[in-house]
């Protein structure tokens, strides 16, 4: 038995994702980050950087992993699947999963931050966050033309972008003329355990049922948020 401590947020839905589709069994522990859940002695002690998702491997002596990536990672290598076990192999999952932990996520992150939740309206930040995640879409869309998945079998390293790339509205950034990127969202978007993942825990904001009424009340809040130096995503703006 796994415990994920966990958020509705892209990184949150990683690491439910990856347990749906490996079939493991796991207890969810939803932290509330409003009332920084995150930031207590208790969870500390299994993430010393206070934030989500974590594990713990009941299994492997309550052994605690932090870091989605590392999460994933882990995931992959305990049970022998959705990564390679070749060198070559592996090496072509970790460098997808590099580029969405390196690149997809930071720019994305801001992108949110200044678009959705900074009181003040800066355009060129706004616009230099949206770009940057706009030309790593375009990568992705330009390996997709010629790849089903990212890197070889669907593994971790589609779980991993996918989680962020289908929040793409909240961040502002249109993918309507990236048809091999839509097409890989949408071919994810349909696997079970992938819906099942995404209601693990079930996202605060949908764009594509709430709209954007919803979304500016979440924006409201997550404002309120980050006064007090917490944070807050929909994760489920797609």
């Amino acid at each position: 038995m796994i415990d994920l401590y966990t958020a509705a947020t892209p990184n949150g839905h990683k690491a439910s994702i990856a347990l749906e589709e490996l079939g493991l069994p796991y207890e969810l522990h939803v932290l509330d980050l409003t009332k920084g859940e995150q930031k207590t002695p208790a969870f500390l002690a299994i993430n010393p950087n206070g934030r989500i998702p974590a594990i713990v491997d009941r299994e492997a002596g309550g052994f605690a992993v932090f870091e989605s990536g590392a999460v994933l990672v882990y995931l992959a290598e305990k049970t022998g699947r959705l990564m390679p076990a070749d060198a070559k192999g592996r090496s072509r999952v970790m460098q997808w999963l590099m580029f969405q932990m390196g690149g997809i996520g930071p720019m994305m992150g801001q992108a949110n931050v200044f678009f959705r939740y900074f009181p003040e309206k800066i355009p060129a930040v706004i616009e230099r966050y949206q770009g940057e995640s706009k030309r790593l879409f375009r990568v992705l869309d330009g390996h997709l033309r010629e790849h089903e998945y990212l890197a070889g079998d669907y593994s971790i390293a589609d779980i991993a972008n996918w989680a962020w790339v289908r929040t793409h509205r909240w961040s502002g950034v249109d993918i309507d003329d990236l048809p091999h990127l839509k097409r890989w969202r949408d071919a994810i978007r349909a696997r079970p355990a992938v819906q099942r993942g995404i209601e693990r825990p079930a996202p605060a904001v949908d764009l594509s049922r709430d709209g954007e009424a919803a979304a500016q009340r979440f924006a409201e809040d997550a404002r309120k948020l980050m006064e007090t130096g917490q944070s807050l995503k929909p994760g489920g703006a797609a």
